[in-house]
């Protein structure tokens, strides 16, 4: 009963959040879990965690941009335009 209420708050807490903190929050926990495990001791953990949250928030904000795209000139730069229609 303990844990569905833990739970429920988490997923309370997360939903007033913006995609950008969503993503961080949930790239954080899943690398501390990965960290963790795979090397078996605390910096493992928060090396994992700092890995994730950062992937997480940079994936959370380009879903904070519906309709929009990255592109590459021919000089190799990269810029954000609308996308096509029907992408």
């Amino acid at each position: 009963m303990r844990r569905m209420l833990v739970l429920a708050m988490t997923g309370l807490m997360l939903a007033s959040c913006t995609q950008t903190e969503q993503g961080a929050a949930i790239g954080a926990g899943t690398g501390a879990v990965i960290g963790g495990l795979a090397t078996g001791n605390v910096r493992g953990a928060a090396v994992g965690a700092a890995i994730g949250g950062v992937s997480g928030a940079l994936i959370g904000s380009v879903a904070e941009q519906p309709g929009q795209c990255y592109y590459r000139d021919r000089y190799g730069r990269r810029y954000i335009d609308d996308c096509p229609r029907r992408y």
